[in-house]
């Protein structure tokens, strides 16, 4: 058995999301994808996909590279939610920076000529490995490979402005895991 995998990498980078609901099983009050993209056909850079009472329950998206963003919404960002696909959301200019460090808290921030959003992440848990193959996991033709860290708590604002929710536990495979999580050392392969 070869330790190459034989499926060829679409992307490689973090992709950190924020999932907050009011109650536990509600659904989601605020759904927030976050990316640093370190390779794709479509160069590197950072995007963030976002829905909240914060943005009037709309999606918005923030990046540096809207051919990346773009990319990212025809493959593999708008198979995990359809909701994103839609390219007709406008995209919005921004500055991406990062502080923390990921034992312990990682808070992510993102400024446009209006807005300043920041994303936290703490009481992080054990991570876990995962590893698919293309199709094996129902409707998603892309293969994974990536270090989930679940977290406990997380928040995000607007403005200063703090969406509702929580982050509530979760188990995956048996193992303890959360609504919100950190996704580092992400690849998405899709076969040859």
């Amino acid at each position: 058995m070869s330790a190459t995998d034989p499926n060829r990498v679409v992307l490689t980078g973090e992709n950190p999301f924020i999932r907050l609901s009011l109650k536990d099983g509600d659904p989601n009050s605020t759904d927030a994808s976050f990316w640093r993209i370190v390779f794709s056909p479509a160069g590197p850079g950072h995007v963030l996909y976002l829905k909240s009472e914060l943005t009037e329950n709309r999606w918005r998206i923030y990046s540096d590279n809207i051919a990346m963003a773009r990319w990212l919404q025809t493959t593999v960002q708008g198979m995990l939610n359809a909701e994103t696909a839609d390219t007709t959301i406008p995209v919005i200019d921004a500055d991406f920076t990062q502080a923390g460090d990921p034992r312990y808290f990682l808070t992510e921030r993102v400024e446009t000529d209006d807005e300043d959003i920041i994303l936290t992440w703490y009481e992080i848990g054990d991570p876990l490995l995962i590893h698919t193959q293309p199709n094996e996991v129902p409707g998603r033709r892309y293969g994974l490979s990536t270090i989930l860290i679940p977290s406990g708590r997380a928040q995000l604002s607007v403005n200063g402005a703090f969406a509702l929710g929580s982050a509530w536990p979760r188990e995956r495979d048996g193992r303890p895991f959360s609504t919100c999580a950190l996704a580092f050392s992400e690849s998405w392969t899709e076969p040859r």
